[in-house]
């Protein structure tokens, strides 16, 4: 098996195996996200609680697998919408020019004028501790990057000579599309969608622990190591769970990336 292949295959392993401990989780612990035991407070891995509990007797284990559901889900939503937000304005952008160029690239470059994070404040600050702000904050923050991406190869490829000829045949746009755009630029969009995934892991993360994301007792990774943090030296090995979480989710997704991009290359 090649260097590029193995990449791939190790962030894909790594990804399927947190997706479904995250899911599957629940149907082999009854016990409660929310329900606090103080007399239980930051024990050790045990029969009972797999993964030890938090500083509030909660069970590490399905409060792990919450919050990767949430982080997984933050994935799915905000690579899907800037994903489809991007392709589609970058190709009516490179495609019919003019007012679409002029009204999206405007845009992009308003959303740029902020640094991402910041920007992503602004929108968690109209609507604190809910998801929807997060993800739209998230995901326009990633639509930028996935617009120019795809307007600047469907330049290239609007006046290509395959493209001119299935226009002089008479094919519409979702031919063109679907035949000479998409094709094209599949491998650098999939490399994209990878990367931007690992950044909005990271940015979920970081909102929680600066106490600006989602609020308790909603579990998050940030969220939970900002809440563990004063007890790390009391129980290092309840602190470091979340840590892990992010560092092999992210991690995951970059392998994926660097795999799809060594292909492409």
């Amino acid at each position: 098996m090649s260097s590029k292949k193995l990449l791939t295959y190790t962030g894909l392993s790594l990804f399927l195996t947190l997706t479904l401990f995250a899911f599957l989780t629940p149907y082999f612990s009854s016990q409660s996200l929310t329900q606090q035991n103080l007399a239980q407070a930051l024990q050790g891995y045990s029969a009972q609680n797999w993964l030890g509990t938090d500083h509030l007797g909660r069970d590490m284990l399905v409060r792990l697998a919450a919050a990767l559901r949430i982080s997984l889900g933050l994935i799915l939503i905000c690579v899907s919408l800037a994903l489809v937000a991007g392709v589609i304005t970058g190709f009516l952008a490179a495609y019919y020019g003019k007012v679409f160029e002029v009204v999206f690239s405007t845009l992009a470059n308003l959303v740029q004028a902020l640094p991402g994070l910041l920007l992503i404040l602004l929108f968690a600050a109209l609507a604190p501790g809910t998801f929807w702000s997060l993800y739209l904050g998230i995901s326009l923050v990633m639509w930028v990057e996935f617009y120019r991406l795809v307007r600047a190869q469907a330049l290239i490829l609007v006046n290509s000579p395959a493209l001119e000829n299935s226009k002089l045949q008479g094919m519409g746009l979702w031919y063109l599309c679907r035949r000479h755009i998409l094709p094209t630029m599949l491998p650098n969009l999939l490399t994209m969608a990878s990367l931007g995934a690992g950044n909005a892991v990271l940015a979920l993360a970081t909102l929680g622990f600066a106490q600006v994301g989602l609020r308790p007792p909603t579990p998050e990774l940030g969220l939970m190591m900002t809440e563990l943090f004063p007890y790390y030296y009391l129980a290092p090995q309840i602190f470091i769970l979340p840590i892990l979480a992010v560092f092999i989710l992210v991690l995951s997704l970059q392998l994926m990336a660097s795999g799809v991009k060594s292909n492409d290359n």
